[in-house]
C-alpha cells in the first residue's frame, strides 16, 4: 500500500468521521459501517472477522497518526506509513530533530496553523507564552508585521517556491522594548502524491548577528560619509543624522564654544566654566535650542566626560541626583521617556572638542556595552571630523579676512568712466580680483587677474601682486610692457615661493588682463596674460568680442611678448572683463548668459550688474571669480587745451601764455597757475633742446591738473642733480619738487612728459 494514504480520520469523541477506500480495502469494512462507529469497538469488531467484504492486504500494514483542526476541535488522521523499517528511522530522525536542534521549527497546515513544534520553540525568546499548536503561526510570534508574513507563507504554499533565510522581526520581550530578529525559512509540504500538506518554517535567532552587522555598518557609514564638506556644523548634523535611528532615538551634540568659532579646544579636563554651544539635535529632547551657549552643570554625567574623557552608559533613574543640577534636561528627558542615556566624549588627543549624548526612548532595548563601544568608535571618527573643519575654518576666516582687505573696495567716483566690480568669492578663499586704477591724463587702467589656488597662500599672493600693479601703474607703462613687468615680479615670487616646502608645491599661475581706456582720445588699448578676451557693447545694445592676442600667463616659462590691441570706444559703450568662470557663463559668443550682457549699452550699468550677479550666484559654483563692467564717457572738450608749438626757443613764451589763458578760463588758483606755468616752461625747454619735432602741449583738467608735452624724440629725461657752480641741470628737479608726481609715457613715435597737480579754485585755500 503506497505511504500517505488516508485511512480514517477519528473526531474528538473517538468516532469514525472518515473511512477512506484504503481502509475499506485494508478491513474488508465499508463506510457506511465504519462511519459514526467508535474506532476501538470497529476494529475489535473487525478482527472478530465481523466485515462484509474480504480485506485486500492481509498481514501488517505501518501507519502513522497526526492531528488535524477542523474548525475550533481536533481530530487525528490515520496514514499508511509504508515500509514499517523506513517508518522506524524516519520516526526516529524526526524525534531528534524536533526534539534537540536548536533551530525552532514548525509544521503548519495549510490554513497555516501549527499542527507539530520543536522543542527548540519552548526556550524561544519573542514567543508567546502558551502551546502554540492550534494557533495561527503569526500568533505564536509577537511580530512587527503579521500580515506582510502570512502573505510571504501563503505564496509558498500556493507556489510551493521556498523562501529561505528571510529577516523578521518581532518584540523580545513584553514591553516590546527588546526586538528579536530571526532568519526564517518556508517550505511546502506535501505527501507522496503531491498532495499539499502545509509547510515547514524553520527559524533561527540571528538578533546579537545582527546587532553586531548593524555597528559595523554604522561606524562604516560613519567612517565613509562624514566630514566631506569641511564645516563644524554640517559634520556635527551629519553625526546625529547617522546615528539616529540606527543606534539611538535621540542624539545631540555639543561643542566647546572656542572649537565652533575656529579656536583652539581646551585641554583635559576642561574647567567647568567654559561654554557649550548646542551644534546639532535630532530626535524628540529638545532641552536646548541649536545654537544656545552655556555651561554644563557640575555634577552630571556632561561634565564629568569632559573631565574624563571616556564614554559612560548612564541608566535614567527618576531619582538620579544628577538630573537635578539640570532641571531644564531633566523636564525633558522625563517628558520624552527617555529610559537609557549613553555619554560619549569628543575628544583627539588631549584636547577636548565637545560631548555626545546618545539617548533610547519608549519601545527600544535599553543601551548595552556593545552600544558603548560602537558609540565610543563613531565620536573618535566625528573629533577627528570636526578637528579638520575647525582648522580649515580657522583657515578660511583667516583667508577671507585677508582677502577682504587686500581687495579694493568700492569704485570712486570717477567722471570718465563708471565702474561695476562683481566678485564671486570660492568656498576656501581665492586670489581672483579686479581694479580701476587713475592714469595721468583722466585715463583709467581697468584690471582683472586671477591668482590660480585658494586659501591664504592665494589671498597673499594676490594682494601682493595687487600692490606690485599699482606701483607699476605709477610709472605710467603701456599695458604690454606693464604686463611683462609684473611677470618678473610675478617670476621671483615664485622663486620665493619654491625655496618654501609647505608653498612650493603648485606652479604659481597668475592672469591678468588689462585695459587704458582713454577718455581724451576715445580709445582703449588692451593686452591680456591668459584670460579671455573682453567684449565691448555699444552704445546701440551691438556687442562684439575684443580680439586681443592672448599673451602667456605671468611667472610662466614662455618668454614671449604681450600684443596690445587699441580700439575706439564711442562715449556710452560698456567693456566686460572677467576671469574664466565669469568669462565662460557671459562673455563667449556662445555662453548661455551672453544675453544678460548684450544690450548692456541701453541699460543703467547698476541693473547690469545686478542681473549678472544674481545669475551667477548658485552652489554649483565653486571657483573664485571676478568679473569688471566699465562704462565709458568722453571728458568734455572744454576741459582739455591742446595747443602745437613751434621748434624753436620762441615755444616756450607761446606755451606759457596758452597755459595761462586757459588756466584763468577754468578759474584755477593763481599759485596753482603759476607753478603750471613753470612746469609748463621747463617741458617745453627740454622738448626744445633735447627733443624732435613736432612739439606739442596739451593740458588736462579732470579731478587732477595734469600738464603734457610730447615729442617724436625717444630720448627719456631724468632729475640731475646739479652742483652750485652748474649753470643748468636744474629743471627736472624743481618740477619733481611742485609736482604731486610727474613721469614720461612712451608712444609709438616718440614719448609724452607729464606732471600732475591737485586742483585749487580761484580764492580757495
Amino acid at each position: 500500500m503506497p505511504s500517505g494514504d488516508v485511512l480514517v480520520l477519528v473526531g474528538e469523541d473517538g468516532r469514525v468521521v472518515e473511512w477512506g477506500r484504503p481502509a475499506e480495502r485494508l478491513f474488508g469494512c465499508s463506510a457506511e459501517e465504519a462511519v459514526g462507529r467508535p474506532l476501538g469497538t470497529l476494529l475489535h469488531r473487525i478482527a472478530a472477522g465481523a466485515g462484509t467484504h474480504r480485506a485486500e492486504f492481509p498481514g501488517e500494514v505501518a501507519v502513522r497518526i497526526e492531528p488535524v483542526l477542523r474548525g475550533s476541535s481536533v481530530q487525528w488522521r490515520v496514514l499508511t506509513a509504508g515500509d514499517p523499517a523506513l517508518s522506524e528511522q524516519d520516526v526516529a530522525i524526526l524525534r531528534t530533530v524536533f526534539a534537540h536542534t536548536p533551530m525552532e521549527l514548525l509544521v503548519l497546515d495549510r490554513a497555516l496553523r501549527v499542527v507539530r513544534a520543536s522543542a527548540a520553540f519552548g526556550t524561544a525568546r519573542g514567543a508567546r507564552a502558551g502551546s502554540p499548536l492550534g494557533r495561527h503561526f503569526t500568533e505564536v510570534y509577537d511580530l512587527h508585521g503579521p500580515e506582510e508574513e502570512a502573505d510571504v507563507a501563503r505564496r509558498v504554499l500556493e507556489s510551493g517556491e521556498p523562501v529561505l533565510n528571510r529577516l523578521v522581526h518581532g518584540a523580545g520581550s513584553p514591553d516590546r522594548r527588546a526586538c528579536r530578529v530571526r532568519s526564517v525559512c518556508y517550505f511546502r509540504l506535501e505527501d507522496s502524491r503531491g498532495e499539499v500538506l502545509g509547510l515547514v518554517a524553520s527559524a533561527v535567532d540571528v538578533t546579537d548577528r545582527e546587532k553586531a552587522q548593524g555597528r559595523l555598518d554604522l561606524i562604516e557609514r560613519v567612517r565613509t560619509r562624514m566630514g566631506h564638506v569641511p564645516n563644524v556644523g554640517l559634520v556635527c548634523q551629519e553625526l546625529v543624522d547617522a546615528v539616529v535611528p540606527a543606534l539611538a532615538d535621540t542624539a545631540v551634540v555639543e561643542l566647546v564654544d572656542d572649537v565652533v568659532r575656529g579656536e583652539e579646544p581646551p585641554k583635559v579636563p576642561v574647567h567647568p566654566d567654559v561654554p557649550l554651544r548646542r551644534a546639532a539635535f535630532r530626535g524628540r529632547l529638545p532641552a536646548y535650542p541649536v545654537g544656545e551657549v552655556r555651561p554644563l552643570p557640575p555634577g552630571t554625567p556632561f561634565s564629568a566626560v569632559l573631565s574624563e574623557p571616556r564614554a559612560r552608559l548612564v541608566p535614567i533613574d527618576e531619582h538620579a541626583p544628577w538630573l537635578a543640577a539640570d532641571p531644564a534636561r531633566a523636564d525633558a528627558i522625563r517628558g520624552s521617556g527617555a529610559h537609557s542615556l549613553i555619554v560619549a566624549p569628543l575628544a583627539l588627543r588631549d584636547q577636548a572638542l565637545g560631548v555626545v549624548h546618545f539617548y533610547r526612548h519608549q519601545n527600544r532595548e535599553p543601551f548595552d556595552q556593545d552600544d558603548v563601544t560602537a558609540a565610543s568608535a563613531v565620536c573618535a571618527h566625528a573629533a577627528l571630523c570636526i578637528e579638520n573643519a575647525r582648522r580649515y575654518m580657522r583657515e578660511w576666516i583667516i583667508a577671507s579676512t585677508l582677502q577682504r582687505r587686500l581687495l579694493p573696495g568700492q569704485p570712486g567716483g570717477r567722471p570718465t568712466v563708471e565702474v561695476s566690480r562683481l566678485h564671486h568669492p570660492g568656498p576656501e578663499g581665492g586670489g581672483a580680483w579686479s581694479d580701476a586704477i587713475p592714469l595721468p591724463g583722466a585715463r583709467t587702467a581697468l584690471v582683472v587677474g586671477d591668482v590660480a589656488g585658494q586659501g591664504i597662500v592665494a589671498a597673499i599672493t594676490m594682494g601682493l601682486v595687487r600692490t606690485a600693479l599699482h606701483t607699476l601703474a605709477a610709472l605710467d607703462l603701456p599695458p604690454d610692457e606693464l604686463l611683462a613687468r609684473l611677470s618678473e615680479t610675478a617670476a621671483r615670487l615664485a622663486a620665493a615661493s619654491a625655496a618654501l616646502p609647505q608653498l612650493g608645491r603648485e606652479p604659481l599661475d597668475i592672469g591678468c588682463a588689462i585695459a587704458v581706456y582713454d577718455p581724451v582720445e576715445l580709445t582703449c588699448t588692451v593686452a591680456r596674460a591668459g584670460l579671455p578676451e573682453p567684449v565691448a557693447v555699444l552704445p546701440d545694445g551691438t556687442s562684439a568680442t575684443l580680439s586681443v592676442p592672448a599673451g602667456p600667463l605671468l611667472s610662466g616659462q614662455d618668454d614671449a611678448p604681450f600684443p596690445t590691441t587699441t580700439v575706439e570706444l564711442p562715449p556710452g559703450s560698456t567693456l566686460a572683463m572677467a576671469t574664466t568662470s565669469f568669462a565662460e557663463r557671459f562673455l563667449a559668443p556662445s555662453a548661455p548668459l551672453r544675453p544678460l550682457l548684450d544690450g548692456a549699452g541701453t541699460r543703467p550699468l547698476a541693473d547690469v550688474s545686478g542681473a549678472i550677479g544674481s545669475a551667477f550666484a548658485g552652489p554649483e559654483e565653486g571657483d573664485e571669480s571676478a568679473m569688471l563692467l566699465a562704462r565709458t564717457k568722453a571728458l568734455p572738450s572744454d576741459q582739455v587745451l591742446t595747443c602745437a608749438l613751434p621748434p624753436g626757443a620762441e615755444a616756450a613764451p607761446i606755451a606759457r601764455a596758452a597755459a595761462r589763458r586757459q588756466l584763468a578760463a577754468w578759474g584755477v588758483a593763481e599759485e596753482t597757475a603759476f607753478t603750471t606755468e613753470v612746469i609748463v616752461s621747463e617741458f617745453v625747454g627740454n622738448a626744445v633742446r633735447y627733443g624732435a619735432p613736432p612739439l606739442q602741449l596739451r593740458l588736462v583738467l579732470e579731478q587732477m591738473l595734469t600738464c603734457e608735452v610730447s615729442d617724436t624724440a625717444a630720448g627719456a629725461p631724468h632729475v640731475r642733480h646739479a652742483r652750485t657752480v652748474d649753470e643748468s641741470g636744474r629743471g627736472l628737479f624743481i618740477v619733481a619738487r611742485l609736482a604731486d608726481q610727474w613721469g614720461v609715457r612712451y608712444r609709438a613715435q616718440g614719448k609724452t612728459v607729464w606732471a600732475q597737480q591737485p586742483i585749487e579754485p580761484r580764492g580757495g585755500p
